[in-house]
């Protein structure tokens, strides 16, 4: 039996590490209006325009249980092991729902192995864990190994990301309205991370270029006792910026740098014009 690795739409792996690495991916939803649409399947220029002229950002919603259902069963029916990394569990309840989808595709195959772990973040953050895992289990490496795997991406990973506004942070109720005042009139910037599942500041800054200085800087300090395992430059409809910040870090690494569009079920919530970096160290 092979290992195959199944992920969420959050991950926001490029489309051919997806295909080369066989992955799986179950989408959550986006919800405008009172109408559900597969992230999957969002056209992400025609969303994040539309986004700017609503006065409520959208809902977002799990995978439906069909969908998952039937990921799941297709490959466990196939003859596979199955390693399942999702949304952090303190984001969404797509963790919870796979536990139960397990148990379903458990009574009907009493003998499949299907393990489940908790990413205890988004993007690609949790991204580089289901790329590791599945290459682990590509080169025929146990349940086991791959957890280990897993677990090591978990532990030394960093997604560090600022918003152009926090309007959408405000509208969201991420933020207080006073903090969302306070950060427009004085231009503050500030830079988040993703800390224990949950979305929170790593700092602040007063301008975009000390934010991307900072980028590097933390960049930079992570690896001068690690070596650099994967880097990837995200943006929220930016890719301007976030092909400036690649190029910087480029000229840093002398090796090229992804860089990748974040869907609209994390996106709706930090705002277009966000720019990030996530990346891991062996």
């Amino acid at each position: 039996m092979s290992i195959k690795v199944i992920t969420d739409s959050t991950s926001y792996i490029p489309k051919e590490i997806q295909e080369d690495l066989d992955l799986s991916i179950v989408s959550l939803n986006i919800i405008v209006k009172g109408t559900s649409e597969r992230e999957l399947d969002v056209n992400l220029d025609q969303f994040y325009s539309h986004l700017k002229e609503l006065n409520e950002i959208p809902t977002s919603s799990q995978p439906t249980p069909d969908e998952m259902l039937e990921t799941f069963e297709s490959l466990v029916r196939n003859g596979h092991d199955i390693f399942g990394v999702f949304l952090s569990s303190e984001m969404s309840g797509t963790f919870s729902n796979a536990h139960m989808i397990r148990d379903l595709v458990l009574e009907k195959y009493p003998t499949a192995n299907i393990q489940l772990f908790d990413s205890m973040t988004n993007c690609m953050q949790m991204g580089y864990i289901a790329i590791e895992a599945a290459k682990a289990a590509k080169a025929g490496a146990s349940m086991d190994e791959v957890i280990e795997v897993a677990t090591q991406v978990k532990e030394h990973s960093r997604f560090l990301f600022t918003p152009e506004t926090l309007d959408y942070l405000k509208k969201g109720g991420r933020i207080g309205g006073a903090s969302a005042l306070l950060g427009n009139i004085f231009q503050i910037k500030p830079i988040l991370t993703v800390e224990d599942g949950k979305t929170t500041v790593y700092t602040k800054v007063r301008t975009k270029k000390k934010a991307i200085q900072t980028f590097i800087d933390k960049f930079k300090e992570d690896l001068t006792s690690r070596e650099l395992g994967g880097v990837i430059v995200h943006h929220i409809n930016n890719e301007e910026d976030g092909f400036l910040l690649a190029q910087k870090l480029e000229e840093e690494l002398k090796q090229p740098v992804g860089l990748q569009s974040i869907g609209p079920v994390i996106g709706c919530h930090v705002g277009p014009g966000s720019i990030g970096i996530a990346y891991y160290t062996k």
